[in-house]
């Protein structure tokens, strides 16, 4: 059996790709607290699309390992108007990142998906072998299969050269250094800052795309950089492991929750027009669990705390 040590040594080095973003800036504090040392780049001095490079990069550096959280990400409105960069840029990015660490002899890597990659109407709680067992949600396809495509990159590498690969597929984030852009940001931190401006401009009423109905998992990104230290730490297998909390919610139920955190006193209306996404998408969380993983940030103060942190360096 191979131990945690041998998986994860100690102050292993650790390049983490995307180490601005929600996820990696999460997966770098924790790495760091945790001893390891963190090394990055930013896009400006390594474009990951880039394979020549990030390969020569990779050699060059050594590390014992590498967390690949960078992606091109966004909401249904961002995956309706861009197909193309959210289909062609992640999938350069994993070739390059996956491979150049092959190249590098890099033994351990840790690839981030999304739970986006389950079909539709997968059974739920969604369970990882329901992969490629139906037809994807039409408003994130180019993503969802960009991202199945590193999952098959990891298992690839597993059966062919015997690497330590392994593939985590997050539920809906949320947390600091979370991307609130109003064209390209997810569900939550669009719902802050439209409760925000609403609030500000001393509004009556925040009218909402779809229908309020689907259900929703989120997560903290702290709660995901822990669980992604001890899928480093002990797990060594072709499955991905889904991560998640285990509970959703609805739409609704979660605009009532930002709401009250931002303070806006008016009402919600609905916009059936527009588009709702998959009606539910809740993790199977169970191999997570079986490692030891349970999470410690309530969705309330996580969303308390997320708003703080904006009005605080963004807003």
């Amino acid at each position: 059996m191979t131990t945690a040590s041998a998986l994860l040594p100690a102050a292993a080095r650790i390049f983490v790709a995307g180490h601005r973003g929600l996820v990696g800036s999460a997966v770098a504090r924790h790495l760091e607290a945790d001893g390891h040392e963190v090394l990055v780049r930013t896009r400006d001095q390594l474009d990951l699309r880039d394979a020549a490079r990030t390969e020569a990069y990779l050699r060059d550096i050594r590390p014992d390992a590498v967390v690949l959280a960078a992606a091109k990400v966004g909401g249904i409105m961002a995956n309706q108007r861009y197909p193309v960069p959210f289909l062609e840029d992640n999938l350069r990015i994993q070739l390059s990142v996956i491979a150049g660490s092959h190249a590098a002899d890099v033994d351990r890597l840790l690839f981030l998906g999304s739970s986006c990659i389950y079909p539709k109407h997968a059974p739920q709680p969604i369970p990882e072998d329901s992969l490629l067992t139906g037809p994807l949600e039409p408003t994130n396809e180019p993503y969802a299969l960009a991202k199945i495509a590193g999952i098959s990159q990891v298992r690839s590498y597993r059966r062919q050269f015997g690497r330590r690969y392994i593939a985590a597929m997050p539920t809906n984030l949320y947390g600091p250094g979370d991307n609130f852009d109003p064209e390209t940001s997810h569900v939550l931190p669009a719902l802050i800052r439209r409760f925000h401006e609403a609030k500000v401009e001393d509004r009556q009423e925040v009218v909402l795309w779809g229908s309020g109905t689907p259900r929703r998992e989120f997560l903290h990104s702290s709660d995901l950089a822990r669980a992604c230290l001890m899928l480093l730490r002990g797990y060594d297998d072709q499955m991905p492991v889904n991560v998640g909390c285990g509970q959703d919610l609805t739409i609704a139920e979660l605009a009532g929750t930002v709401r009250e955190a931002v303070g806006f006193r008016g009402r919600i209306g609905w916009d059936p027009s527009r588009p709702d996404g998959t009606p539910r998408k809740l993790l199977d969380v169970t191999r997570l669990e079986k490692l030891g993983f349970a999470p410690r940030i309530p969705l309330a103060d996580g969303i308390r705390d997320t708003y703080e942190w904006w009005l605080h360096t963004g807003a």
